[in-house]
């Protein structure tokens, strides 16, 4: 397999791309000039998969029917690509069977895409969407002014036997990241993991991500997510987050960045549940009721996720804290989810 990334703009497969992420990434790699095959579950399916098919007027898009389950259906859109970025992942926090419905999915799929991959004959670098959640959780917290980088890892142990809420998210999400690697060693495999903390922003999506429904949590006054932000700060140790945009310019810039190997948080902002209501409230007191009681929490982060790494290599980061929730509040306005 050619090492090295890449330097002309050539041909890239985006696996699960119509998720909130990949669909960015999409519109940002057929602005730079890519030629994009984009895998989804269901091509017959034209309502979710609208907003792909929009991105048709601005590039060479072709769009493929596979399925992380199944190997041979990577096969198709794989073939002639430079780049594979792998971004779909299944995530499923109400599930009650995690290790059937995330976990062993999650592995099946990122051994599926990779084995494709090594086959090929044309991938020369593989761009694998991880998470902080692989990064982060730990059942000692006790310090604070921790500082978590690529040499961190979750702890599954303490995942599968405390079983905290959405423990089958970061135990999927370490176990797959880790099996990725275990493979790409074995097949040669240019690999480079990114490493997002909470993404926010603007969506392409028909329905509002997840991720941004939790991140404007404190703004719509969702309890249930409210209490999933605090859960987020409890297991984590804080609030950690980044605008879709500029995850999605790192995992180009990573993939085209010949010097660049191994793994690369992407965290543009480290805070806490109190501090980003404190923000929310200074920022946007005239429009929207903030809550003012956070009870229960530390009034700071315990531990910060560096980017360091991915910013010595020499990527900046566009959005900051106001930008995030500025977009994503004008964002929720247009699908007309916030008033006015």
């Amino acid at each position: 397999m050619a090492a090295g990334g890449i330097e002309s703009k050539n041909k890239a497969c985006v696996i699960g791309g119509a998720g909130f992420l990949a669909s960015f990434l999409v519109k940002l790699l057929l602005q730079k000039g890519y030629s994009v095959n984009a895998t989804v579950r269901d091509p017959d399916n034209q309502e979710k998969i609208a907003h792909l098919l929009a991105l048709k007027s601005l590039g060479d898009l072709k769009i493929f029917r596979a399925d992380l389950t199944e190997e041979s259906s990577f096969d198709a859109p794989v073939s002639g690509c430079d780049l594979v970025f792998h971004v779909a992942a299944p995530v499923n926090f109400a599930s009650k069977d995690p290790e059937n419905d995330m976990i062993k999915p999650a592995i099946q799929g990122v051994t599926n895409v990779l084995r494709t991959c090594a086959k090929s004959g044309t991938v020369k670098r593989v761009v694998l969407t991880s998470s902080a959640a692989a990064v982060t959780i730990n059942n000692d917290l006790s310090d604070t002014g921790l500082v978590m980088d690529e040499g961190n890892w979750s702890n599954v142990d303490f995942l599968y036997s405390a079983k905290p809420p959405t423990w089958g998210y970061p135990v999927s999400k370490t176990l797959a990241e880790r099996a990725a690697w275990k493979i790409a060693e074995e097949n040669n495999i240019d690999l480079i993991t990114i490493i997002p903390s909470l993404i926010s922003g603007p969506s392409l999506t028909p329905q509002i991500p997840s991720s941004g429904n939790l991140a404007m949590s404190l703004i719509t006054g969702n309890e249930f997510l409210i209490n999933g932000l605090k859960g987020m700060q409890m297991l984590s140790g804080s609030i950690s987050i980044t605008h879709v945009e500029d995850v999605c310019e790192a995992h180009i810039f990573l993939a085209e960045k010949k010097s660049a190997s191994g793994r690369y948080i992407c965290c543009a902002v480290n805070t806490s549940v109190l501090e980003l209501a404190t923000f929310l409230r200074e920022r946007y007191l005239e429009e929207h009721r903030i809550p003012v009681d956070i009870g229960g929490l530390p009034s700071k982060a315990k531990l910060m996720i560096s980017s360091d790494k991915l910013m010595k290599e020499g990527f900046k980061f566009k959005h900051g804290l106001e930008d995030i929730y500025d977009d994503t509040l004008a964002y929720f306005k247009a699908k007309g989810v916030l008033h006015q």
